[in-house]
């Protein structure tokens, strides 16, 4: 039996009513996957509460195991999609030994996501260094104090280090520490999911040979 909380499957009538304003195939057109992404960011600009540009990263630990953790899309371009963090973090140690990952993004006030699979490389330092100075000043601060996934005896001891870092830059800018820089996903592949009704869902997947995009239609 299902737990209680787990929403039961839509009933037909559930699925005509949300599912109206997903029938423009328009929003598959074009050759470029980067701008139909741009299209989409956009639309979910304006009707996600939170965070647009939130996605799932998805990396590879020594052993192979997974793992997974939401972060936050800072740039995007031809080249690739741009996240920044601390070097030392789990996804930092992770994608430097296996530099592969995949990245989800899940609009649900839109009915879409768009998976994203491809080679890590790391941000230029004057990339990092631009990103990290238009971050606010406390939250330049906290990326000194933490030890980002190191173990922490009580939250007493994040806050004194964040008090003893403030001191050590009053009245100075807070510069980037050499711990924390950024890397762009590279994609071989950009798969973009509609919902439709009874899970017959719409999938168009671009997949990158050589300087070209192959588009590929998937069955739901």
């Amino acid at each position: 039996m299902s737990h209680s909380a787990i929403p039961p499957s839509p009933s037909r009538d559930e699925y005509e009513a949300q599912l109206v304003r997903n029938s423009d195939d328009s929003i598959f057109e074009g050759a470029d996957p980067f701008a139909i992404f741009a299209d989409w960011l956009k639309e979910a600009g304006a009707t996600e509460p939170n965070d647009p540009n939130a996605m799932t990263l998805a990396t590879v630990d020594a052993s192979g195991m997974p793992d997974a953790r939401i972060v936050l899309l800072k740039d995007m371009d031809a080249r690739g999609f741009t996240f920044f963090s601390n070097l030392e973090s789990a996804k930092g140690q992770e994608l430097m030994t296996h530099p592969v990952a995949a990245l989800v993004f899940h609009w649900k006030s839109l009915r879409r996501q768009v998976r994203v699979r491809g080679v890590i490389e790391p941000v230029t330092a004057a990339e990092a260094d631009a990103y990290f100075a238009s971050r606010a000043r406390e939250s330049r601060i906290g990326a000194w104090a933490s030890s980002q996934s190191r173990l922490l005896e009580n939250r007493q001891v994040l806050e004194q280090r964040v008090i003893e870092e403030t001191e050590r830059f009053e009245g100075k800018d807070v510069s980037r520490p050499p711990h924390w820089s950024g890397w762009r996903l590279v994609p071989v592949s950009i798969e973009f999911w509609r919902d439709r009704k009874y899970r017959l869902h719409d999938r168009m997947r671009f997949v990158k040979q050589g300087d070209a995009w192959i588009i590929e239609r998937l069955y739901p």
